[in-house]
């Protein structure tokens, strides 16, 4: 099942504005977000949790080498690029390295949260964080390195105006770490409304930055990943759906995707000129769930193909990557890459949902 990338996302930008601004292409992306868009700066901050993102099989896809993406090949924020015919976006940590800004940078930071990792500790959760490059660090580089990029408030409108800004995906590392030490659902349910808060203050300051069109992306069916999957399994068959992911879980994606929309509304009346688009990945995903063999994933959709063994192919003590890990020989016969990220294929099709406006929206 193919998509034409290129059209359709413009369209739906366009959609936004006014018909004047439609006949002009973005220019630049500026992407904020955790391992689903990090393209490098990780590695890069010199973090040690996930090394093995530095080696193949990542990468192995479409770059042939590692490159600090977390799966195969590229990721949503890549086919975004691509969709604008723009260069794929350099990590913010690689730009002391000659690197081009005048289409975009990548803020993100695999194992980033919403919340500073100040929250975490108060949790008594500070040791299991992969980084302290949270969502309002990224935002202090793009503060940084505004200068850089436009010298005015007339230069930066120009330049923003033909931007877009990804906020996200963030929150779901802040869930996910209290998950797999053994937080209740009611426990990290009250994360909830400090997370959406998070990263709508992140979007509302990079409004009053300048920003004129932010996506800002809701969270996947974490109940439908290898690691939920694994580490939550249950002998109970009410516990799970159709599907065979976690009926919990999913309704706590989508408690969060609930509280998200709401707070996204509240932004739109607060800043009636920005264009600020919801991008339901819960909904681009699911379809993938229910029916993989429809869209070419043969090897179904809750088993990774990079991963240690046990039920579903993910295997704490030998994740993709380390010792007693193997990779499949076809990743884009599988939704999910390591267990925990999805294959290039999957992202492909994700971003192909969005991009052809059948799961954005600006309401």
């Amino acid at each position: 099942m193919r998509f034409s990338f290129f059209i359709p996302f413009l369209l739906i930008l366009c959609r936004f504005s006014t018909v004047s601004s439609c006949d002009k292409r973005y220019e630049s992306i500026f992407s904020f977000g955790d391992s689903l868009a990090d393209t490098g700066n990780f590695l890069l901050s010199g973090a040690l949790a996930f090394p093995v993102i530095r080696e193949l099989p990542y990468g192995e896809t479409f770059f042939s080498h590692a490159t600090g993406r977390c799966s195969d090949g590229r990721l949503i924020v890549d086919f975004i690029a691509e969709a604008f015919r723009l260069p794929y976006l350099p990590p913010y940590l690689s730009l002391g390295k000659g690197k081009s800004i005048r289409h975009g940078v990548n803020f993100a930071v695999a194992g980033a949260t919403a919340l500073d990792p100040e929250f975490f500790f108060d949790q008594k959760l500070g040791r299991i964080l992969w980084t302290n490059n949270s969502l309002s660090v990224q935002l202090c580089w793009f503060k940084k390195l505004k200068p850089s990029i436009c010298a005015t408030k007339k230069d930066c409108d120009f330049f923003f105006r033909k931007s877009i800004f990804l906020v996200g995906e963030i929150g779901g590392n802040d869930y996910n770490y209290p998950f797999f030490v053994g937080g209740s659902i009611k426990q990290v349910q009250a994360f909830v409304p400090l997370v959406v808060e998070a990263i709508t203050k992140a979007a509302s300051m990079l409004i009053e930055e300048g920003a004129v069109t932010l996506m800002v992306p809701g969270n996947f069916p974490i109940g439908c990943s290898a690691v939920y999957l694994t580490i939550f399994r249950s002998p109970n068959k009410a516990d799970y759906d159709d599907n065979g992911c976690l009926k919990a879980f999913n309704a706590f994606a989508k408690y969060h995707n609930t509280h998200l929309k709401l707070a996204l509304e509240k932004l739109r009346l607060k800043y009636p000129h920005a264009k600020i688009i919801y991008a339901d990945y819960y909904s681009a995903a699911m379809p993938l769930f229910r029916a993989p063999r429809s869209f070419g994933f043969y090897n179904g959709a809750l088993s990774a193909c990079c991963g240690g063994g046990g039920p579903y192919n993910f295997n704490n003590s030998a994740r993709c990557g380390h010792i007693g890990s193997e990779a499949c020989n076809d990743p884009s016969s599988y939704v999910n890459w390591d267990g925990i990220h999805l294959t290039e294929g999957a992202y492909k099709l994700v971003a192909a949902r969005l991009i052809n406006d059948s799961f954005s929206s600006s309401l």
